[in-house]
């Protein structure tokens, strides 16, 4: 499956952005789906992630109550709503997809598919 994110760009402190995952190739109704982002100098780190139902989601502490994951299988595409953006939310947004993941394992950066990015930039 290939991944195109898009919907980054430069916003202001307490600003919003949609960021889309389209997906290609093959179906992701049964792919459980994530947001992963990496800050200038820094690892990638764990974002959201949505089962491949839509059952279930999980968000990292930082971006609990301002981002939040959904999906859209009959259009093969995730998106991560983002408010009240922070200058520390700048970084390089991927989405990855992955068809064997399991509940314990969703905030580690071990999956099998990867979008190439969008940049999103915060200012103060």
């Amino acid at each position: 499956v290939q991944l195109q994110a898009s919907g980054g760009g430069l916003v202001q402190a307490g600003g919003s952005l949609r960021l889309s995952c389209a997906a290609s190739g093959r179906t992701i109704s049964r792919y459980t789906m994530a947001w992963f982002r990496q800050p200038p100098g820094k690892e990638r780190e764990f974002v959201a992630a949505i089962t491949y139902s839509g059952g279930r989601t999980y968000h990292a502490d930082s971006v609990k109550g301002r981002f939040t994951i959904s999906r859209q299988n009959a259009q093969n595409t995730v998106y991560l709503q983002m408010t009240s953006l922070k200058p520390e939310d700048t970084a390089v947004y991927y989405c990855a997809a992955d068809n064997r993941k399991i509940l314990s394992d969703l905030a580690t950066p071990h999956y099998d598919h990867w979008g190439q990015g969008t940049q999103v930039t915060v200012s103060s």
